[in-house]
């Protein structure tokens, strides 16, 4: 036992140490070359990534990661950022993956959820496990071995490599504060979201993130869900003069995940398939350590610019809660890999669910 302590310390100690150089040169040198490391690169993987780098949190977790890689691997190994949409539709970067057309994506887990639902366990759980608990059953739990498999299926490595904190609850152009207020309203939200507001009447509108902003200045839409509070205020939805609901009940948190295909990941060396999952293990550790204080931040920046916080009522929280498990139940019956990863991911959070109660002060 003292051995193995020994071994995860020593661990620990090496993803914080890889990380805080990653951090620090994203810090102090955004706008310049990283520094090279005076050796060159034995192997470049091009990775298209679903976020654009230059956007807090998701974005900056994408310049972390390629950065801990080239300092984990002494600069032998080196990702290249590709933008998101140049080689393959952000929605569509798994099949990319599998055709060939791409070798590597940083991306959502709910991208995957068109391929096998069984992803939207990872990603858009109404009510689901906050940060730190997703992150405890993908690491210590079964949920980076059903993620995994998952995976194989499709003929696919894919490694948790981010776990994004909760979205907020949406921008509406109306308020609302009974479910009857939902009536009538074209809402934009994901997929068990957008299935509980139209059992509430709102009639769900597919929109891609980069059309939600003008399609709510114009009125064609009348709210509905884009990201974290950073992510909104970086994208100006504070310009729009409307209220931001919380909590984000119907994403609280999701995982991100590096793909590539599985023959083209076995050419790596073994060696620098392990620095990638190091590196991907450090890159949710900083995620982790950098969100709550993110979050904060921006959200006192959306108030100074006069955005008013709006809280969902106990009765709307109770009407979403109820709908979601029927949405949920649903899916479950229709997809039995679906109902047994919600089932374990449910059993093994609620384990701790004495702890978190007796552990935190009122």
């Amino acid at each position: 036992m003292r051995r193995r302590n020994v071994v995860v310390g020593a661990i620990a100690a090496a993803l914080l140490t890889a990380t805080g150089f990653a951090v620090a040169e994203d810090k102090n040198k955004l706008a310049e070359k990283p520094r090279e490391l005076g050796t060159v690169p034995a192997r470049f993987i091009h990775m298209q990534t679903a976020f654009n780098p230059a956007l807090p949190g998701s974005g900056e977790g994408v310049r972390i990661f390629t950065r801990t890689v080239k300092h984990m691997s002494g600069g032998s190994l080196a990702i290249k950022i590709v933008e998101p949409g140049r080689i393959a539709p952000t929605a569509d970067m798994l099949d990319a993956i599998i055709n060939g057309d791409l070798e590597a994506a940083f991306t959502w887990s709910g991208y995957a959820a068109a391929k096998a639902p069984v992803f939207g366990v990872f990603a858009t759980v109404p009510f689901g496990p906050g940060p730190e608990d997703m992150t405890s059953w993908m690491l210590e739990g079964d949920g980076s071995r059903i993620h995994r498999e998952a995976y194989e299926k499709l003929g696919v490595v894919g490694i948790p490599c981010g776990i994004q904190g909760a979205k907020g609850g949406g921008w509406f152009r109306t308020e609302l504060n009974t479910a009857a207020d939902f009536k009538g309203q074209r809402l934009r939200f994901g997929r068990f979201a957008g299935d509980v507001v139209a059992m509430m009447g709102a009639t769900q509108v597919p929109l891609p993130p980069g059309e939600f902003f003008y399609k709510l200045q114009q009125g064609t839409v009348d709210g509905g869900e884009m990201s974290t509070p950073a992510i909104d205020a970086a994208l100006g939805f504070d310009k729009l003069g409307l209220p931001y609901y919380m909590p984000g009940w119907q994403q609280p948190s999701a995982v991100l995940d590096f793909l590539m295909r599985k023959d083209k990941w076995e050419t790596l060396q073994p060696m620098l398939r392990i620095q990638i999952e190091t590196a991907c293990r450090a890159n949710i550790a900083w995620m982790l350590s950098r969100s709550p204080h993110l979050q904060g931040t921006a959200m006192e920046k959306l108030k100074a610019s006069g955005v008013v916080i709006k809280e969902w009522s106990p009765e709307l929280l109770k009407v979403f809660r109820a709908k979601s498990e029927i949405v949920l139940k649903d899916q479950a019956e229709r997809d039995p890999d679906f109902a047994a990863a919600l089932a374990n991911q449910r059993a093994f959070i609620g384990q701790s669910i004495d702890w978190r109660k007796m552990s935190r002060l009122p």
